[in-house]
């Protein structure tokens, strides 16, 4: 690659066109990754790519717990967060397009040790969650009719490891594909609560609802179980969002990354506003919180999904099971983001010698082999459902992920904000960026703050949950990520004997798997006026 990098430095093939260039000392750590993502593929992870049983189900234990008010309001903390997130992830993964992404910025910028626990929690994380998503995805087919479950683990586990055999460009297309489709759902639940909410549904005896359900009356209030229901909600947002860093951590595989992560990182915006906090506040309207079919919105009982329960209640014949076929295809699309999010990052870690050598294996058609076998080999552990205690050795699985989000999104943030001191301190200017966060260094320590702030709240609410007492099972179920990050954290300190702790900025490596984008055209000057400011607070927004 650093041949054919040369060649196009020397010899640009249209006079003052963009070059981008590789900076590194030695071989390319992921030049075995083949880089087959195009724009349409990145946009569409960034949009959809991990809307799925959290937003479609998991949404209505929130909607129960803490009330309607609470999730718009939580989701919208948490949605700032990720938005500051992936404006910092796009700037450092245009630059520095490297395989592992967000966890190697940890070793570069914070601690090799810190990006060594998040390399690994994250890994682990996916590794979980797809016999989760597997089992999800067959209990959905419940809704219809009880089959035996696992016929339906056995279909699904198939259909994902043909899609292995594909690449990199299978995932992108099933992701594109699956994405579309539940966009498309989104923006048509949305017409629709809104046509149920002014009581346009002639079917609905309720007539027009308006905010009925958020006036205190019969049982249902905006907020429901005071601070501590307004805490219950943090969790249930990370795992919704979560996956949507996908985007930085596709960026080594992506055949133009200076291109389609900018557009894929602004689309971030728009997903949070409309596919998650209209979508969220129109279910908020529609359906009473104070519900019992509510009381069972986890995992993947989607005869609770609140989705659901709106179309039911609404009287509407057939669209509910259209919309179940929906959440089925959802989590299957995030099964497949849990294979290629756990399989590049064990890979990557291999590579750069956190993990077993033989992780690191690429083949001829640019596939991770080891790490897809490991990660299909923990897939069989969804058939563990069908054992009597088999809910609860998944529940404890579980624990092991359900603050990793917050962890890996507050590292991104701290990598941006250390990347930026170094990238200063060695001489270098903002101009040298070919993309740029555009909420800055003040947006890092944003989303940096709210990431501390949600684990905060999660520890506060684990300790002393909802219409109970402190109970130690109760909490490690729900915090148990916290003390294996640390676990990891100490592990890699005593392996490597290394007892300090931070990179100092001036030994900061800002070369290696570095992107310069030579002969940058020069921006045209800002027109002056009404215009100009205009141009100026559009791009500050999106």
């Amino acid at each position: 690659m650093a041949t054919e990098t040369e060649k196009d430095v020397q010899e640009p093939k249209v006079p003052g066109q963009a070059v981008d260039a590789d900076v590194e000392d030695g071989a390319t750590p992921q030049a075995g990754l083949a880089r087959n993502l195009q724009g349409r593929h990145m946009q569409m992870i960034a949009i959809g790519g991990s809307i799925g049983a959290g937003l479609f189900v998991g949404s209505g234990s929130s909607l129960q717990s803490g009330g309607p008010a609470a999730v718009v309001l939580g989701f919208i903390i948490v949605g700032a967060m990720l938005l500051c997130t992936v404006q910092a992830l796009g700037e450092l993964a245009v630059l520095y397009p490297i395989n592992g992404a967000f966890y190697q910025y940890g070793v570069r910028f914070i601690d090799p040790a810190w990006g060594f626990a998040m390399g690994w929690q994250y890994a682990i994380g996916w590794l979980i969650t797809l016999p989760f998503e597997i089992n999800a995805a067959g209990l959905t087919i419940d809704f219809w009719h009880h089959y035996n479950i696992g016929i339906w683990i056995a279909v699904f586990m198939t259909t994902l490891i043909i899609v292995q055999f594909f690449g990199v460009k299978g995932y992108g297309e099933v992701e594109f594909v699956l994405g579309f489709i539940k966009i498309i759902a989104v923006l048509g639940f949305i017409i629709f609560g809104i046509v149920v909410d002014c009581g346009g549904v002639s079917t609905d005896d309720r007539g027009y609802i308006g905010f009925r359900y958020w006036n205190g009356k019969n049982g249902n209030h905006a907020f429901r179980n005071g601070f501590k229901g307004f805490c219950s909600v943090f969790v249930n947002a990370a795992f919704a969002f979560g996956g949507t860093e996908m985007v930085g951590l596709a960026a080594a595989e992506a055949a133009d990354p200076r291109k389609s992560l900018p557009k894929a990182t602004k689309q971030v915006f728009w997903r949070i506003a409309g596919f998650y906090v209209i979508s969220l506040l129109i279910v908020g309207l529609i359906v009473p919180n104070s519900s019992p079919d509510l009381l069972n919105s986890s995992g993947a009982n989607t005869k609770a999904s609140p989705f659901v329960l709106a179309i039911q209640y609404a009287g509407v014949k057939g669209l509910p099971s259209v919309f179940n076929a929906v959440i089925t295809i959802s989590v299957m699309s995030v099964a497949n983001s849990c294979t290629y999010g756990s399989t590049r990052t064990m890979q990557a870690l291999a590579q750069y010698g956190m993990a077993p050598k033989f992780l690191a294996y690429i083949d001829k058609k640019g596939r991770p082999i080891w790490p897809v076998v490991i990660q299909m080999l923990f897939g069989l552990l969804a058939f563990i459902e069908e054992g009597t205690s088999g809910a609860t050795v998944l529940n404890w699985l579980l624990a092991l992920t359900g603050l990793s989000s917050f962890f890996v999104w507050g590292s991104i943030c701290l990598s941006h904000i250390r990347f930026r001191t170094a990238w200063k301190a060695a001489g270098h200017t903002l101009d040298e960026l070919a993309f740029r966060s555009q909420l800055g260094v003040y947006g890092s320590w944003v989303g940096l703050f709210l990431a501390c702030i949600s684990l905060v709240a999660t520890f506060y609410i684990s300790l002393f949950p909802i219409g109970g007492n402190p109970d130690a099972e109760a909490f490690f179920e729900s915090y148990l990520a916290a003390p294996i990050a640390i676990a990891l954290f100490v592990f890699w300190k005593v392996w490597t004997r290394d007892w300090s702790f931070g990179v100092k900025i001036k030994d900061m490596d800002l070369d290696t798997g570095r992107r310069d984008f030579l002969d940058l055209p020069q921006p045209e000057p800002e027109p002056e006026g009404r215009r100009a400011s205009l141009r100026r607070l559009s791009q500050a927004i999106f």
